[in-house]
Protein backbone atom coordinates (compact mmCIF):
# COMPACT_ATOMS: atom_id res chain seq x y z
CA UNK A 1 0.00 0.00 0.00
CA UNK A 2 2.36 2.61 -1.04
CA UNK A 3 2.42 5.69 -2.83
CA UNK A 4 5.38 7.12 -4.87
CA UNK A 5 3.39 10.25 -5.34
CA UNK A 6 4.01 10.68 -1.32
CA UNK A 7 2.05 13.89 -0.20
CA UNK A 8 0.53 12.97 3.34
CA UNK A 9 1.16 9.59 4.07
CA UNK A 10 -2.38 8.83 6.08
CA UNK A 11 -4.42 6.75 4.68
CA UNK A 12 -7.96 9.05 3.95
CA UNK A 13 -5.37 11.31 2.34
CA UNK A 14 -3.58 8.86 0.75
CA UNK A 15 -7.35 7.25 -0.66
CA UNK A 16 -8.33 10.52 -2.07
CA UNK A 17 -4.52 11.25 -4.16
CA UNK A 18 -4.84 8.24 -5.94
CA UNK A 19 -7.69 9.32 -7.82
CA UNK A 20 -5.44 12.39 -9.05
CA UNK A 21 -3.47 12.31 -12.15
CA UNK A 22 0.56 11.08 -11.87
CA UNK A 23 2.95 12.31 -13.99
CA UNK A 24 5.68 10.11 -14.72
CA UNK A 25 8.30 11.44 -13.12
CA UNK A 26 6.60 10.87 -9.90
CA UNK A 27 4.59 7.66 -10.74
CA UNK A 28 3.67 5.80 -7.32
CA UNK A 29 4.43 2.83 -6.42
CA UNK A 30 1.39 0.36 -5.07
CA UNK A 31 -1.06 3.23 -5.12
CA UNK A 32 -3.69 2.94 -2.24
CA UNK A 33 -7.35 2.96 -3.24
CA UNK A 34 -9.33 6.23 -4.47
CA UNK A 35 -12.53 6.43 -2.73
CA UNK A 36 -14.86 4.16 -5.50
CA UNK A 37 -18.11 6.04 -6.87
CA UNK A 38 -20.00 2.77 -6.28
CA UNK A 39 -19.29 2.62 -2.39
CA UNK A 40 -22.99 1.38 -2.21
CA UNK A 41 -21.75 -1.70 -3.69
CA UNK A 42 -22.99 -5.27 -2.52
CA UNK A 43 -20.56 -8.33 -3.68
CA UNK A 44 -22.56 -11.04 -5.07
CA UNK A 45 -21.77 -14.21 -2.45
CA UNK A 46 -18.88 -16.65 -3.25
CA UNK A 47 -19.62 -18.77 -6.06
CA UNK A 48 -17.86 -21.63 -7.15
CA UNK A 49 -14.18 -22.34 -7.76
CA UNK A 50 -11.64 -24.38 -8.87
CA UNK A 51 -10.21 -26.78 -5.68
CA UNK A 52 -6.77 -27.64 -6.12
CA UNK A 53 -6.30 -30.65 -3.34
CA UNK A 54 -2.82 -32.01 -2.67
CA UNK A 55 0.75 -30.61 -3.29
CA UNK A 56 0.39 -30.11 -7.00
CA UNK A 57 4.36 -30.83 -9.16
CA UNK A 58 6.09 -27.84 -8.37
CA UNK A 59 9.41 -27.74 -6.46
CA UNK A 60 7.36 -27.90 -3.27
CA UNK A 61 7.29 -31.37 -4.68
CA UNK A 62 9.78 -31.83 -6.75
CA UNK A 63 12.60 -29.50 -4.98
CA UNK A 64 14.02 -28.15 -8.58
CA UNK A 65 14.02 -24.73 -8.59
CA UNK A 66 14.81 -23.27 -12.50
CA UNK A 67 17.83 -21.02 -13.29
CA UNK A 68 16.01 -19.79 -16.28
CA UNK A 69 19.17 -17.30 -16.92
CA UNK A 70 21.01 -20.61 -17.45
CA UNK A 71 18.60 -22.81 -19.02
CA UNK A 72 17.05 -20.18 -21.46
CA UNK A 73 20.12 -17.68 -22.33
CA UNK A 74 22.99 -19.83 -21.55
CA UNK A 75 24.71 -17.92 -18.72
CA UNK A 76 26.47 -19.67 -16.12
CA UNK A 77 25.24 -20.92 -12.83
CA UNK A 78 28.08 -19.04 -11.19
CA UNK A 79 27.40 -15.86 -12.78
CA UNK A 80 23.94 -15.83 -12.29
CA UNK A 81 24.67 -16.50 -8.40
CA UNK A 82 27.47 -13.55 -8.64
CA UNK A 83 24.60 -11.03 -9.87
CA UNK A 84 22.44 -11.73 -7.37
CA UNK A 85 24.73 -10.92 -5.41
CA UNK A 86 26.10 -8.23 -6.29
CA UNK A 87 22.96 -6.90 -6.70
CA UNK A 88 22.01 -7.20 -3.05
CA UNK A 89 25.25 -5.54 -2.14
CA UNK A 90 24.88 -2.76 -3.93
CA UNK A 91 20.56 -2.09 -2.65
CA UNK A 92 21.91 -3.12 1.15
CA UNK A 93 25.41 -1.66 1.32
CA UNK A 94 26.24 0.50 -2.21
CA UNK A 95 26.66 4.41 -1.61
CA UNK A 96 24.10 6.22 0.77
CA UNK A 97 23.12 8.70 -1.58
CA UNK A 98 22.56 6.76 -5.55
CA UNK A 99 22.44 3.05 -4.86
CA UNK A 100 21.10 1.50 -1.34
CA UNK A 101 18.00 1.78 0.02
CA UNK A 102 19.09 -0.01 3.95
CA UNK A 103 20.11 2.04 6.37
CA UNK A 104 21.32 0.91 9.50
CA UNK A 105 20.33 3.11 12.48
CA UNK A 106 21.82 2.66 15.75
CA UNK A 107 20.64 -0.19 18.32
CA UNK A 108 18.63 -1.37 21.32
CA UNK A 109 18.11 -3.94 23.65
CA UNK A 110 17.39 -6.30 20.59
CA UNK A 111 20.58 -5.32 18.37
CA UNK A 112 20.84 -3.77 15.05
CA UNK A 113 18.29 -1.29 13.92
CA UNK A 114 17.55 -1.04 10.15
CA UNK A 115 15.28 0.15 8.04
CA UNK A 116 14.41 -0.17 3.94
CA UNK A 117 13.67 3.43 2.91
CA UNK A 118 11.66 4.69 -0.28
CA UNK A 119 14.26 6.99 -1.30
CA UNK A 120 11.93 9.33 -3.55
CA UNK A 121 9.15 9.94 -0.27
CA UNK A 122 11.86 9.74 2.60
CA UNK A 123 9.74 7.43 4.40
CA UNK A 124 9.61 3.42 5.30
CA UNK A 125 6.92 1.06 4.29
CA UNK A 126 5.95 -2.29 5.71
CA UNK A 127 5.94 -3.31 2.07
CA UNK A 128 9.49 -2.31 1.67
CA UNK A 129 10.71 -3.35 5.04
CA UNK A 130 9.06 -7.21 4.75
CA UNK A 131 10.49 -7.13 1.10
CA UNK A 132 13.96 -6.58 2.26
CA UNK A 133 13.16 -8.58 5.33
CA UNK A 134 12.10 -11.71 2.73
CA UNK A 135 15.53 -11.10 0.59
CA UNK A 136 17.45 -11.52 3.50
CA UNK A 137 16.31 -14.85 4.49
CA UNK A 138 16.39 -16.10 1.09
CA UNK A 139 20.05 -15.10 1.11
CA UNK A 140 20.85 -15.76 4.06
CA UNK A 141 21.87 -12.39 5.83
CA UNK A 142 20.91 -12.85 8.99
CA UNK A 143 21.99 -9.58 10.50
CA UNK A 144 20.12 -7.75 7.49
CA UNK A 145 17.21 -9.55 8.35
CA UNK A 146 17.18 -9.05 12.23
CA UNK A 147 18.04 -5.75 11.92
CA UNK A 148 15.01 -4.95 9.94
CA UNK A 149 12.61 -6.75 11.80
CA UNK A 150 14.09 -5.08 14.95
CA UNK A 151 13.04 -1.34 13.22
CA UNK A 152 9.80 -2.73 12.55
CA UNK A 153 8.82 -4.38 15.73
CA UNK A 154 10.28 -1.33 17.64
CA UNK A 155 8.69 1.39 15.42
CA UNK A 156 5.91 0.42 13.35
CA UNK A 157 4.00 -2.42 15.45
CA UNK A 158 1.07 -0.86 16.78
CA UNK A 159 0.59 -1.15 20.73
CA UNK A 160 -2.02 1.59 21.28
CA UNK A 161 -5.44 0.04 22.89
CA UNK A 162 -6.99 2.94 22.14
CA UNK A 163 -5.50 2.54 18.21
CA UNK A 164 -8.33 0.04 16.55
CA UNK A 165 -5.10 -1.46 14.35
CA UNK A 166 -4.08 -2.42 17.31
CA UNK A 167 -1.03 -5.43 17.00
CA UNK A 168 -1.13 -4.22 13.32
CA UNK A 169 2.00 -2.32 11.55
CA UNK A 170 1.78 0.91 10.56
CA UNK A 171 2.52 0.92 6.86
CA UNK A 172 4.03 4.52 6.48
CA UNK A 173 6.84 6.03 8.67
CA UNK A 174 9.75 8.72 8.87
CA UNK A 175 13.04 7.52 8.62
CA UNK A 176 13.20 8.55 12.42
CA UNK A 177 10.57 6.22 13.25
CA UNK A 178 7.63 8.74 14.03
CA UNK A 179 4.71 7.67 11.90
CA UNK A 180 3.17 9.53 8.40
CA UNK A 181 0.18 6.63 9.22
CA UNK A 182 -1.19 4.91 11.94
CA UNK A 183 -3.37 2.28 9.67
CA UNK A 184 -1.92 -1.31 8.26
CA UNK A 185 -1.37 -2.24 4.88
CA UNK A 186 -1.87 -6.16 4.32
CA UNK A 187 0.90 -6.86 2.17
CA UNK A 188 3.25 -5.90 4.77
CA UNK A 189 1.90 -8.39 6.83
CA UNK A 190 1.97 -10.82 4.59
CA UNK A 191 5.64 -10.79 3.58
CA UNK A 192 6.15 -10.25 7.30
CA UNK A 193 4.84 -13.46 7.91
CA UNK A 194 6.48 -15.63 5.20
CA UNK A 195 9.84 -14.11 5.32
CA UNK A 196 9.31 -14.89 9.73
CA UNK A 197 8.57 -18.88 8.97
CA UNK A 198 11.32 -18.73 6.24
CA UNK A 199 13.60 -17.59 9.02
CA UNK A 200 12.53 -19.74 11.94
CA UNK A 201 13.01 -23.22 9.47
CA UNK A 202 16.58 -21.51 8.23
CA UNK A 203 18.11 -20.61 11.56
CA UNK A 204 16.04 -22.20 14.20
CA UNK A 205 13.90 -19.81 16.63
CA UNK A 206 15.46 -16.95 19.36
CA UNK A 207 14.21 -15.40 22.28
CA UNK A 208 11.08 -12.30 22.83
CA UNK A 209 10.77 -10.83 19.09
CA UNK A 210 13.24 -13.34 17.30
CA UNK A 211 11.33 -16.17 18.38
CA UNK A 212 10.64 -16.48 14.34
CA UNK A 213 7.91 -18.86 14.44
CA UNK A 214 6.02 -17.19 17.08
CA UNK A 215 6.19 -13.96 15.85
CA UNK A 216 4.70 -15.41 12.22
CA UNK A 217 1.87 -17.46 14.14
CA UNK A 218 0.69 -13.75 15.89
CA UNK A 219 0.66 -11.85 12.86
CA UNK A 220 -0.66 -14.48 11.03
CA UNK A 221 -3.90 -14.95 13.46
CA UNK A 222 -3.91 -11.72 14.09
CA UNK A 223 -4.68 -10.98 10.10
CA UNK A 224 -7.79 -13.40 10.33
CA UNK A 225 -8.79 -12.71 13.68
CA UNK A 226 -8.91 -9.30 14.56
CA UNK A 227 -11.31 -7.68 16.56
CA UNK A 228 -13.52 -5.10 14.98
CA UNK A 229 -12.16 -2.34 17.01
CA UNK A 230 -13.56 1.28 16.57
CA UNK A 231 -12.30 4.39 17.95
CA UNK A 232 -11.77 7.98 17.64
CA UNK A 233 -8.64 9.88 16.13
CA UNK A 234 -6.22 10.75 16.20
CA UNK A 235 -4.57 8.08 16.94
CA UNK A 236 -0.97 7.03 18.58
CA UNK A 237 1.13 3.76 17.20
CA UNK A 238 2.13 3.61 20.74
CA UNK A 239 0.85 4.91 24.26
CA UNK A 240 3.35 7.53 24.76
CA UNK A 241 3.44 8.75 21.92
CA UNK A 242 2.06 12.46 20.64
CA UNK A 243 -1.36 12.03 18.43
CA UNK A 244 -0.11 11.72 14.77
CA UNK A 245 -2.33 14.48 12.93
CA UNK A 246 -2.00 14.64 9.02
CA UNK A 247 -0.14 17.96 8.17
CA UNK A 248 -1.68 19.96 5.88
CA UNK A 249 0.94 20.54 3.64
CA UNK A 250 2.71 17.36 2.01
CA UNK A 251 6.04 15.79 3.36
CA UNK A 252 9.11 16.83 1.85
CA UNK A 253 10.44 14.64 -0.75
CA UNK A 254 11.88 14.22 -3.90
CA UNK A 255 8.32 13.40 -5.63
CA UNK A 256 6.41 16.37 -3.76
CA UNK A 257 8.73 18.97 -5.06
CA UNK A 258 8.68 17.56 -8.66
CA UNK A 259 4.85 17.38 -8.54
CA UNK A 260 4.60 20.59 -6.58
CA UNK A 261 6.57 21.99 -9.96
CA UNK A 262 4.46 20.00 -12.64
CA UNK A 263 1.40 21.45 -10.87
CA UNK A 264 2.96 25.13 -11.05
CA UNK A 265 3.76 24.31 -14.97
CA UNK A 266 0.00 22.76 -15.48
CA UNK A 267 -1.46 26.12 -13.35
CA UNK A 268 -3.10 23.63 -11.15
CA UNK A 269 -3.80 24.09 -7.88
CA UNK A 270 -1.08 22.76 -5.10
CA UNK A 271 -1.77 21.22 -2.84
CA UNK A 272 -4.40 19.53 -4.85
CA UNK A 273 -6.03 19.39 -1.53
CA UNK A 274 -5.87 19.66 2.16
CA UNK A 275 -6.36 16.96 4.69
CA UNK A 276 -9.54 17.31 7.07
CA UNK A 277 -8.14 16.21 10.45
CA UNK A 278 -11.30 16.87 12.26
CA UNK A 279 -11.63 14.05 15.20
CA UNK A 280 -13.43 11.24 13.30
CA UNK A 281 -14.45 7.60 14.11
CA UNK A 282 -12.43 4.76 12.40
CA UNK A 283 -13.03 1.19 12.49
CA UNK A 284 -10.97 -1.66 11.76
CA UNK A 285 -11.22 -5.54 11.51
CA UNK A 286 -9.32 -8.37 10.17
CA UNK A 287 -7.29 -8.18 7.07
CA UNK A 288 -9.53 -10.89 5.34
CA UNK A 289 -12.92 -10.81 4.11
CA UNK A 290 -14.34 -13.80 5.63
CA UNK A 291 -17.45 -14.54 3.17
CA UNK A 292 -14.81 -14.57 -0.01
CA UNK A 293 -11.70 -16.09 1.50
CA UNK A 294 -9.53 -13.48 0.41
CA UNK A 295 -7.17 -10.80 1.50
CA UNK A 296 -9.01 -7.30 1.91
CA UNK A 297 -7.50 -4.25 0.33
CA UNK A 298 -6.99 -2.20 3.82
CA UNK A 299 -8.54 -3.86 7.12
CA UNK A 300 -11.04 -0.19 7.39
CA UNK A 301 -14.09 -1.44 6.88
CA UNK A 302 -15.29 2.37 5.72
CA UNK A 303 -13.38 0.41 2.39
CA UNK A 304 -14.47 -1.58 -0.23
CA UNK A 305 -12.34 -3.93 -1.97
CA UNK A 306 -9.12 -6.09 -2.63
CA UNK A 307 -6.41 -5.72 -4.54
CA UNK A 308 -4.84 -8.44 -7.29
CA UNK A 309 -1.46 -7.94 -6.30
CA UNK A 310 -2.18 -8.97 -2.71
CA UNK A 311 -3.01 -12.30 -2.98
CA UNK A 312 -0.21 -14.52 -2.74
CA UNK A 313 -1.44 -17.89 -3.31
CA UNK A 314 1.97 -19.89 -2.97
CA UNK A 315 2.54 -18.48 0.19
CA UNK A 316 -1.31 -19.29 1.44
CA UNK A 317 0.20 -23.28 0.43
CA UNK A 318 2.56 -22.85 3.33
CA UNK A 319 0.81 -21.21 6.10
CA UNK A 320 -2.01 -24.34 5.27
CA UNK A 321 0.74 -26.68 6.18
CA UNK A 322 2.37 -24.37 8.30
CA UNK A 323 0.67 -21.65 10.49
CA UNK A 324 -2.23 -22.34 12.90
CA UNK A 325 -3.88 -25.22 12.62
CA UNK A 326 -7.27 -23.57 13.12
CA UNK A 327 -6.48 -21.84 10.05
CA UNK A 328 -5.12 -23.69 7.76
CA UNK A 329 -8.27 -24.92 5.95
CA UNK A 330 -8.90 -21.27 5.34
CA UNK A 331 -5.43 -20.88 3.65
CA UNK A 332 -5.96 -23.62 1.86
CA UNK A 333 -9.01 -22.58 0.25
CA UNK A 334 -7.91 -18.67 -0.02
CA UNK A 335 -4.55 -20.32 -2.18
CA UNK A 336 -7.69 -21.44 -5.11
CA UNK A 337 -10.04 -17.98 -4.87
CA UNK A 338 -6.53 -16.39 -5.40
CA UNK A 339 -6.28 -18.32 -8.54
CA UNK A 340 -9.45 -17.71 -10.19
CA UNK A 341 -9.21 -14.12 -8.99
CA UNK A 342 -6.18 -13.72 -10.83
CA UNK A 343 -8.42 -15.37 -13.92
CA UNK A 344 -11.47 -13.37 -13.37
CA UNK A 345 -10.12 -10.35 -13.24
CA UNK A 346 -7.39 -9.98 -15.95
CA UNK A 347 -8.59 -8.58 -19.09
CA UNK A 348 -9.08 -11.20 -21.57
CA UNK A 349 -6.92 -9.41 -24.64
CA UNK A 350 -4.04 -7.93 -22.57
CA UNK A 351 -3.51 -10.49 -19.39
CA UNK A 352 -3.60 -6.41 -17.32
CA UNK A 353 -5.02 -6.98 -13.89
CA UNK A 354 -6.62 -3.68 -12.15
CA UNK A 355 -5.32 -1.83 -8.73
CA UNK A 356 -8.10 -3.41 -7.01
CA UNK A 357 -11.56 -4.80 -7.53
CA UNK A 358 -14.58 -6.26 -5.77
CA UNK A 359 -14.08 -9.40 -3.59
CA UNK A 360 -16.43 -10.89 -6.43
CA UNK A 361 -13.87 -10.08 -9.10
CA UNK A 362 -16.25 -6.96 -10.70
CA UNK A 363 -15.16 -3.68 -11.45
CA UNK A 364 -14.57 -1.39 -8.72
CA UNK A 365 -14.84 2.00 -9.86
CA UNK A 366 -12.34 5.46 -9.16
CA UNK A 367 -13.98 8.32 -7.95
CA UNK A 368 -14.22 9.63 -11.41
CA UNK A 369 -16.21 6.58 -12.28
CA UNK A 370 -13.87 5.35 -14.14
CA UNK A 371 -12.78 1.25 -14.21
CA UNK A 372 -10.39 0.88 -12.06
CA UNK A 373 -6.64 0.70 -14.04
CA UNK A 374 -3.55 -1.39 -14.40
CA UNK A 375 -1.29 0.59 -12.08
CA UNK A 376 1.57 0.61 -9.76
CA UNK A 377 0.26 -2.31 -7.38
CA UNK A 378 -0.75 -4.00 -10.69
CA UNK A 379 3.03 -4.86 -12.07
CA UNK A 380 3.18 -7.81 -8.92
CA UNK A 381 0.23 -9.46 -9.90
CA UNK A 382 2.33 -11.48 -12.88
CA UNK A 383 4.50 -12.16 -10.36
CA UNK A 384 2.23 -13.64 -8.15
CA UNK A 385 0.68 -15.89 -10.06
CA UNK A 386 3.88 -17.26 -11.70
CA UNK A 387 5.81 -17.69 -8.76
CA UNK A 388 2.61 -19.20 -7.66
CA UNK A 389 3.05 -21.92 -10.97
CA UNK A 390 6.56 -22.56 -10.18
CA UNK A 391 6.02 -23.71 -6.40
CA UNK A 392 3.26 -25.52 -6.61
CA UNK A 393 2.23 -25.86 -10.25
CA UNK A 394 -1.67 -26.58 -10.02
CA UNK A 395 -3.10 -24.36 -12.32
CA UNK A 396 -2.20 -24.00 -15.82
CA UNK A 397 -4.59 -21.21 -16.28
CA UNK A 398 -1.44 -19.13 -15.10
CA UNK A 399 0.28 -19.93 -17.71
CA UNK A 400 -2.18 -18.95 -20.17
CA UNK A 401 -2.09 -15.74 -17.80
CA UNK A 402 1.65 -15.62 -18.35
CA UNK A 403 1.74 -16.20 -22.16
CA UNK A 404 -1.08 -13.28 -22.43
CA UNK A 405 0.33 -10.65 -20.62
CA UNK A 406 3.81 -10.67 -21.88
CA UNK A 407 2.64 -11.12 -25.19
CA UNK A 408 0.65 -8.27 -25.22
CA UNK A 409 3.38 -6.20 -23.54
CA UNK A 410 6.10 -7.51 -26.00
CA UNK A 411 3.99 -6.22 -28.75
CA UNK A 412 3.94 -2.17 -26.99
CA UNK A 413 7.72 -2.56 -27.70
CA UNK A 414 9.89 -4.82 -24.77
CA UNK A 415 11.53 -1.79 -23.91
CA UNK A 416 9.09 0.85 -24.15
CA UNK A 417 6.10 -0.27 -22.69
CA UNK A 418 3.99 1.68 -20.28
CA UNK A 419 4.11 1.28 -16.64
CA UNK A 420 -0.30 1.96 -16.33
CA UNK A 421 -2.96 1.07 -18.71
CA UNK A 422 -6.15 0.70 -19.28
CA UNK A 423 -7.06 -2.97 -19.16
CA UNK A 424 -7.98 -2.59 -22.51
CA UNK A 425 -4.65 -1.61 -23.41
CA UNK A 426 -4.70 2.13 -23.23
CA UNK A 427 -1.31 3.18 -22.28
CA UNK A 428 -1.89 5.73 -18.95
CA UNK A 429 2.12 6.93 -18.89
CA UNK A 430 4.69 7.67 -20.55
CA UNK A 431 7.41 6.36 -18.57
CA UNK A 432 8.83 2.53 -19.03
CA UNK A 433 9.76 0.92 -15.15
CA UNK A 434 12.59 -0.78 -14.50
CA UNK A 435 10.29 -2.80 -12.08
CA UNK A 436 7.35 -3.41 -14.41
CA UNK A 437 9.98 -5.01 -16.25
CA UNK A 438 11.34 -7.38 -13.20
CA UNK A 439 7.96 -9.21 -12.97
CA UNK A 440 6.81 -9.40 -16.45
CA UNK A 441 9.79 -11.03 -16.48
CA UNK A 442 9.00 -13.92 -13.30
CA UNK A 443 6.11 -14.30 -15.99
CA UNK A 444 8.35 -16.47 -17.59
CA UNK A 445 8.58 -19.19 -14.61
CA UNK A 446 5.00 -20.17 -16.25
CA UNK A 447 4.69 -18.87 -19.58
CA UNK A 448 5.16 -21.39 -22.72
CA UNK A 449 8.65 -21.64 -23.13
CA UNK A 450 9.69 -19.27 -26.82
CA UNK A 451 10.94 -16.25 -28.14
CA UNK A 452 8.81 -13.98 -26.19
CA UNK A 453 9.62 -15.05 -22.37
CA UNK A 454 13.34 -15.49 -23.20
CA UNK A 455 13.17 -12.05 -24.62
CA UNK A 456 12.23 -10.58 -21.39
CA UNK A 457 14.91 -12.88 -19.55
CA UNK A 458 17.19 -10.88 -22.03
CA UNK A 459 16.27 -8.00 -21.27
CA UNK A 460 16.37 -8.67 -17.21
CA UNK A 461 19.42 -9.48 -17.29
CA UNK A 462 20.79 -6.99 -19.58
CA UNK A 463 19.24 -4.66 -17.24
CA UNK A 464 21.21 -2.55 -14.52
CA UNK A 465 20.58 -2.28 -10.87
CA UNK A 466 18.15 0.32 -10.32
CA UNK A 467 19.84 3.35 -9.11
CA UNK A 468 19.52 6.95 -7.92
CA UNK A 469 16.13 8.53 -6.58
CA UNK A 470 13.74 5.90 -7.69
CA UNK A 471 15.46 2.75 -6.59
CA UNK A 472 13.25 1.83 -3.95
CA UNK A 473 10.26 -0.14 -5.86
CA UNK A 474 12.15 -0.53 -9.08
CA UNK A 475 14.97 -2.03 -6.85
CA UNK A 476 13.26 -4.35 -4.82
CA UNK A 477 10.84 -5.97 -7.48
CA UNK A 478 14.49 -6.32 -9.69
CA UNK A 479 15.99 -7.70 -7.01
CA UNK A 480 13.35 -10.69 -5.77
CA UNK A 481 12.84 -11.07 -9.68
CA UNK A 482 16.37 -11.70 -10.11
CA UNK A 483 16.31 -13.73 -7.58
CA UNK A 484 13.15 -15.86 -8.72
CA UNK A 485 14.81 -16.09 -12.37
CA UNK A 486 18.13 -17.67 -10.81
CA UNK A 487 16.37 -19.62 -8.86
CA UNK A 488 17.69 -18.54 -5.67
CA UNK A 489 13.66 -17.86 -4.31
CA UNK A 490 12.91 -21.12 -2.43
CA UNK A 491 10.69 -22.52 0.28
CA UNK A 492 13.03 -22.56 3.17
CA UNK A 493 11.36 -25.91 4.30
CA UNK A 494 11.85 -27.32 8.41
CA UNK A 495 14.72 -28.76 8.99
CA UNK A 496 13.20 -31.77 9.72
CA UNK A 497 11.00 -31.93 6.12
CA UNK A 498 7.80 -31.65 8.26
CA UNK A 499 4.92 -29.50 8.74
CA UNK A 500 4.93 -27.52 11.84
Amino acid sequence: MLSRVGLFGNVTAIIMLAALPVHAETQAASTPPPMTADNGYVDAPQGPFARHPGDGNGAYKTHIYHNLFAERLGVSPAATRQKVEATFQQLFHGDGQEQRVYFETGANANGTLAYITDWANNDVRTEGMSYGMMIAVELGKKREFDALWNWAHTYMLTTDPHNPSLGYFAWSMNTDGTPRSTSAAPDGEEYFTMALYFAANRWGNGKGIYNYQAEADKILRDMRHHPVLTGTTPFRIHPKDPPFVAPQTPWPSLNNRAMQAQAEKDGTPWPPYHFDNKPHQVTVGPMVDEAHTMIRFVPETNVTGTDASYHLPAFYELWARWGPKEDRAFWARAADVSRDLFDRVTAPQTGLAPDRSHFDGSTLLTRDGQPDPFGYDSWRTVSNWSVDYSWWGKDDRERALSNRIQTFLYGQGINSFADRYTLDGKPLSTRHSVGMVATTAVGSLAATPGAVPDAFLKTLWDTPVPSGEQRYFDGMLYMMSLMHLSGEFRIIEPHDGKAK
